[in-house]
C-alpha cells in the first residue's frame, strides 16, 4: 500500500512539474532537476531493495537514514544552487540600475547642453 501510495505521490509531483513547465511558469534547468529527483524517488519506492542494498553498502542499519542523507544533501544543494542564481540576477540588476543611472546623466547633460524643452518643445541649442 505505501508503495503504490508513494508512486502516486512522485507521479502526481511530475505532472505538477511538466504543467509548470508547459506553462512556463520553471524554467527548463530548475524542471530537469526536479525531473530527475521524481525519477530517482520513483525507482527508490519501486525497488525499495535498491535502498536496503546501498545503505548495506555504505554501512548504514536502517536504509531510512540513508534516505534521509540523501535527501538532505540533495536539499542543501538545491539551497546553494538556488543562493548563487540568486546573487547572480542581484549582480545584473544592480550592473543595469548604473547602466540606466549613467545614461540618464548623459541624457541630462545632452538635453541641457542642447536646450532641448523636456516637453518636447525644440529651441535653438546654445552656442
Amino acid at each position: 500500500m505505501s508503495l503504490l501510495m508513494g508512486s502516486i505521490v512522485v507521479v502526481a509531483i511530475l505532472f505538477f512539474v511538466f504543467e509548470m513547465l508547459r506553462r512556463q511558469k520553471l524554467r527548463e534547468k530548475y524542471a530537469v532537476l526536479w525531473i530527475v529527483i521524481g525519477i530517482g524517488t520513483l525507482i527508490l519506492s519501486a525497488f525499495p531493495s535498491v535502498l536496503e542494498k546501498a545503505s548495506g553498502l555504505l554501512g548504514i542499519q536502517v536504509p531510512a537514514n540513508l534516505l534521509f542523507i540523501m535527501t538532505l544533501v540533495l536539499l542543501v544543494g538545491v539551497c546553494l544552487h538556488l543562493s548563487r542564481e540568486q546573487s547572480q540576477a542581484e549582480d545584473e540588476v544592480r550592473i543595469l540600475c548604473e547602466e540606466v543611472a549613467l545614461l540618464k546623466a548623459d541624457l541630462a547633460a545632452l538635453r541641457e547642453r542642447l536646450q532641448v524643452d523636456p516637453t518636447g518643445n525644440d529651441s535653438e541649442p546654445n552656442r
